[in-house]
């Protein structure tokens, strides 16, 4: 017996950080990234769960592992929720295709991916409610405070409007739109950067709550535009919320390289997504101009580069 489930990668479109304090954001789900959990049933004792991850070098049995490693919790919190004591033996095989640690939502596409092929495993599916709601709890584990966003949008794979603490609103997308994604190929933990901008808040609560307020203005302007089918007024306000946050101190050198080779080379606005200080930035193109944008984020330094439209 075997079940497999995927889910896709993502990127904070508007909003990354401020969302985090309540501010609004939008996110889109990545599906050219995957990450895919098999589960196989094993002639052994119930309970005997192993996981094989070998994207990052993991082979173990969940019962050797700590509680709280994000793997095997998710694990635990499936089989707790279904109420199931003595879970059947089987191997949980992981696979990814989203770069770790570079603000595409990496550990919450593998939480989703094994919390639905266990619990189809178990002849047991949970609703995509039980599954975000599962996934949060292993995002805290990933990134310490989370707001949420990753787990939802991987969860319901359609674009979202979101706010801590508040049901999800689906955008829609009234006219599509072309996104080259570049990555620096410098990790970013987003615990590290969430708890460091955590800090600067705390030290300077005034300055940072007026950037969030300026942050929630743009997405705001941007969820009207992308509802309107204006996406010529998306550039501008990527390269508005890009320069909030680099006062917010969240690029790095090599972030704003490559929104600046971006622009350059005929994208309509960049800005970085995710925690920044490295991992991916985003620029919004002409749809035949994405292979040139994306050549010129190699020439300026970019590790690879990804190609998605929006809808």
């Amino acid at each position: 017996m075997m079940t497999t489930a995927s889910a896709p990668g993502k990127i904070i479109l508007f909003g990354e950080h401020a969302v985090v304090y309540g501010r609004p954001a939008l996110a889109m789900p990545v599906t050219q990234v995957q990450a895919t959990a098999t589960v196989i049933k094993r002639v052994a004792l119930p309970g005997d769960i192993q996981i094989e991850a070998p994207d990052v070098g993991l082979s173990a049995n969940v019962n050797a592992l700590p509680r709280d490693h994000p793997l095997a919790a998710v694990i635990h919190s499936v089989f707790s929720a279904l109420g199931i004591d003595r879970p059947p033996a089987c191997t949980v095989h992981i696979e990814s295709t989203i770069p770790v640690a570079s603000g595409l939502g990496s550990g919450a596409a593998v939480s989703v991916a094994v919390i639905r092929a266990l619990s189809s495993f178990v002849e047991r599916p949970l609703s995509d409610q039980q599954v975000n709601s599962l996934a949060f709890e292993a995002e805290r584990l990933y990134h310490g405070a989370p707001s949420g966003i990753d787990n939802t949008v991987i969860t319901y794979a359609r674009p979202i409007f979101f706010i801590k603490g508040q049901p999800f609103e689906p955008v829609r997308v009234a006219w599509p739109f072309t996104i080259v994604i570049g990555d620096t190929g410098i990790p970013s933990p987003t615990k590290e950067t969430v708890a460091e901008v955590r800090r600067k808040w705390q030290a300077d609560t005034e300055r940072y709550e007026k950037i969030f307020d300026q942050i929630a203005v743009v997405v705001h302007e941007a969820r009207q535009s992308i509802k309107a089918g204006n996406v010529s007024a998306l550039g501008p306000l990527m390269d508005e919320n890009q320069a909030l946050l680099r006062d917010m101190g969240v690029s790095s050198v090599e972030l704003d390289r490559l929104t600046e080779a971006t622009r350059k080379s005929g994208a309509m606005g960049a800005k970085l997504s995710g925690g920044g200080r490295g991992g991916n930035m985003i620029a919004l193109v002409e749809k035949e101009k994405a292979a040139v944008v994306a050549e010129a984020l190699i020439n300026a330094g970019a590790k690879r580069t990804i190609i998605t439209q929006i809808r």
